[in-house]
């Protein structure tokens, strides 16, 4: 019975009867209050005259305001407000008013008739309130009885974000949540209550699950990387309660919090940090109406570079990959967008001088970031010649053709696993930075040599690094790469398990795409030549953790529901990640996320004959010799678990 009253809606006209018939019974009760239940006066014609007017009264202010137009079981504290209000301007008029009213009966007690309209509006405007607040709790009530499928939650926070979620959650129809509390570290707020509804603290997550059966707590995106949300998030994942985010208010679609809007935690999110503060003012200045190259466009680093490159406005961006289906397909998304910048696709391998030639020579570009490489471990172990090619002769090519057509800067997308390196990737990145910093030097030099003989020393200062500035950032592991561990992972709990770990103790250091591509924008603003930046990957992870976590978030047990195997390092793969070898320091920059490496600088003659040496090696030698070359160019060069161990010590012993 009580289901289907609630689910009718009434006209708007009941709505202002039922609102009238209360304010009569109000000042019905205030008058036999303050007239000390004299029930002769409630039946005679003045009183009938005083309650007609009032009503006349309240009829008007109510129906400009609209009181009667909204829907009871959606009430929220904005109507509650607008009644509270109704109810204070009719009982202001009539008591501004009560003089000219009581003219036709001079003998009513003047302060009485005040007293009793002071009465009258607190209770009218009590029980009007009371009305709508209890349509609404009665509905939310009926609701929550009849679903099957209503779930228990938490909201984390006490602040004014969350009881906006409360609120959204309790007055739309398609949400079917029932609220057992709070939860919040702030101790002034714990123990008190929120429309109702009590705030906790977080060790109190445990009891809430066993007494009210709680499934599932609610985050604001913003606030996953406070540490104390993480510590409520933790907890809800070890008892096996699923942890879902929303957005901020300011982001709802229309202020309407949606369905859809509503997420399942990622393990992205725990991994989140706080939000990176560029000088966008730089990087404007360095990336507006510039014409851009990027290599390895449609790569998950590199495609993320377009998208954050065409936020700054470039005269034109080239985009140079090998890969169709991905380079299509960012084709395809670029081309729902409204682009200023003029977007030029071309298919093309950087091992190939002359397809990155022709592509040089018709746009020209004038800044180039270098995103293209061969990336995974174990298969770049197994096939040597092949990362010699894309990471070494490729990037040489690049590198080339930016100081052959004067670009002013050449970004190059380095990896944490060239610093001490244990697998012939690693040594092959290695090798790219060292033949850039020295193609860097000699770029400079270059020009410098040849201002001098012409006597133009007007632009000459230690400061400046002239020609082609060729610029390092490192980093570690980014979070949706291809490859990365996470997509794999997810996909093996998706079959049930077993995930598989190569050893307990391994550790890598993470970052988001977009996080990494603002640093190698910010680094590419600031560099002037030389350098090799290390961004803050804050702290490592380690990847059994990050398994058991992934485990939970999918709302299983580890080692129960979802086994974990150690399978064993993978050739040529180490425990701990470096950013930086034992023989490097580094300097600050102005950005707190950003330093500069100092490493070896090697002479470029020295750099471009070991390179033509290995290059011709690759293309004539085995892969043994090849491998013995990297070692000697690059001498921290270690292999570990790797068929190129052996070579290790016969260096040793030369």
């Amino acid at each position: 019975m009580i289901n289907r009253i609630s689910e009718r809606n009434y006209s708007r006209w009941l709505i202002l009867l039922i609102d009238q018939l209360i304010i009569f019974w109000a000042l019905s009760m205030s008058f036999l209050m303050t007239h000390r239940v004299d029930f002769i006066s409630i039946f005679s014609k003045e009183f009938l005259f005083y309650t007609g007017s009032y009503n006349i009264l309240s009829i008007g202010v109510f129906t400009v305001m609209k009181i009667h137009t909204g829907m009871i079981r959606y009430s929220n504290t904005e109507d509650i407000l607008r009644v509270f209000s109704a109810s204070l301007i009719c009982s202001s008029i009539y008591w501004v008013s009560i003089p000219y009213i009581l003219v036709t009966n001079p003998g009513t007690n003047y302060e009485l008739f005040q007293k009793t309209v002071v009465l009258n509006f607190f209770i009218s405007s009590s029980m009007l309130v009371m009305l709508r607040s209890g349509v609404k709790k009665v509905f939310n009530i009926s609701q929550l009885d009849k679903s099957e499928d209503v779930h228990t939650i938490l909201i984390y926070g006490a602040g004014k974000a969350s009881v906006l979620i409360k609120q959204a959650l309790e007055n739309h129809p398609q949400f079917k949540y029932k609220i057992a509390g709070f939860i919040d570290s702030d101790m002034d707020r714990v123990g008190k209550r929120i429309e109702q509804v009590r705030v906790y603290n977080f060790y109190a997550i445990s009891d809430l699950k066993e007494k009210h059966n709680v499934s599932e707590m609610i985050v604001i995106s913003n606030s996953l990387n406070k540490y104390a949300s993480r510590q409520a998030m933790e907890e809800c994942m070890e008892l096996g309660i699923k942890v879902l985010t929303v957005p901020p208010a300011d982001q709802w679609l229309n202020g309407q919090l949606k369905q859809n809007q509503i997420k399942d935690l990622k393990i992205e999110d725990l991994l989140q940090r706080e939000p990176i503060v560029l000088k966008k003012k730089n990087i404007i200045q360095e990336i507006s109406g510039k014409r851009i190259l990027i290599t390895g466009a449609a790569g998950s680093i590199g495609s993320e570079i377009v998208r954050q490159v065409l936020e700054y406005k470039p005269s034109s961006i080239i985009l140079v990959d090998q890969a169709e289906t991905p380079l299509h397909d960012l084709q395809l998304e670029l081309e729902d967008k409204q682009l200023e910048a003029k977007v030029v696709l071309c298919m093309a391998n950087v091992q190939n001088h002359r397809s990155i030639y022709k592509i040089f020579k018709a746009h020209r570009p004038e800044i180039v970031f270098h995103a293209a490489a061969y990336k995974h471990v174990p298969m770049m172990e197994n096939n040597p010649s092949e990362a010699i090619l894309a990471n070494v002769l490729g990037t040489k090519n690049v590198a080339d053709l930016a100081v052959e057509f004067e670009a002013e800067k050449f970004v190059m997308i380095s990896t944490d696993k060239a610093v001490n390196p244990t697998n012939v990737m690693g040594a092959s990145k290695r090798l790219a930075e060292i033949y850039t910093q020295a193609l860097n030097q000699k770029s400079s030099n270059s020009l410098v040599n040849d201002l001098l003989l012409t006597g133009d020393e007007r632009f000459l200062s230690e400061s400046t690094t002239l020609g082609t500035k060729f610029i390092t950032t490192r980093f570690g592991n980014v979070l949706g790469s291809n490859g990365s561990v996470i997509p794999r992972f997810k996909a093996q709990i998706e079959k049930g398990g077993p995930i598989t770990v190569t050893h307990p103790e391994i550790t890598r250091y993470f970052m988001t795409i977009p996080e990494s591509v603002q640093l190698v924008l910010e680094a590419a603003a600031m560099g002037q030549g030389g350098e090799i930046f290390i961004f803050d990957m804050g702290q490592p992870v380690k990847i059994s953790e990050l398994a058991r976590n992934m485990i939970r978030l999918s709302g299983l047990s580890p080692d129960r529901d979802i086994k974990i195997e150690y399978t064993g390092l993978r050739p040529g793969e180490k425990l701990y990640e470096e950013l930086l070898n034992q023989k490097e320091a580094t300097i600050p920059t102005y950005h707190q996320k950003i330093k500069i490496s100092k490493v070896v600088e090697y002479p470029y003659n020295f750099v471009m004959e070991n390179i033509s040496d290995l290059l011709e090696i690759n293309m004539y030698g085995s892969e043994t010799e090849l491998v013995r070359k990297m070692k000697e160019i690059v001498p921290e060069y270690r292999s570990n678990n790797s068929r190129f161990e052996e070579l290790d010590a016969m260096l040793q012993t030369i």
